[in-house]
């Protein structure tokens, strides 16, 4: 699998637990993998960005607020892209090996796979500002 695909399954993931918090990890990779052999281990770089992520959550969340216009909160934004604008910034301050650059670059495809142009926009330029 390639860290794009990690990336994606990652974000899928994220999206699932949302909305059921108590849901086991492994049972959330099965699904979104649509997976029979529930031997597969989950990648340690997706467990890695799910895990860290969500442990991040109230952090990172702080971090989108402040690249925020004074009018905008995180309750108004598409679910989608508060969830892309976390797994990125969580890679960007925590991944040693990826660079910031990669991390946004990454973040964009996302958002070009499961949102639209305007919020591609927005995720760029939140996520410009925090790489500068």
């Amino acid at each position: 699998m390639s860290r794009h695909d990690m990336r994606k399954t990652a974000f899928q993931m994220l999206f699932a637990m949302e909305s059921n918090n108590d849901v086991e990890i492994n049972e959330v990779y099965y699904q979104v993998r649509d997976n029979e052999d529930e031997l597969e281990q989950i990648p340690s770089y997706v467990r890695t960005l799910v895990v860290g992520t969500n442990e991040k959550k109230a952090e990172l969340d702080t971090i989108i607020q402040k690249y925020l216009g004074k009018s905008w909160t995180l309750s108004r934004l598409n679910k989608t892209d508060v969830i892309i604008l976390r797994l990125a910034i969580f890679e960007i301050q925590n991944i040693d090996d990826v660079p910031g650059r990669v991390a946004l670059d990454e973040a964009l495809e996302l958002t070009k796979e499961f949102s639209d142009e305007k919020s591609r926009r927005f995720v760029n330029g939140v996520l410009s500002n925090l790489v500068k």
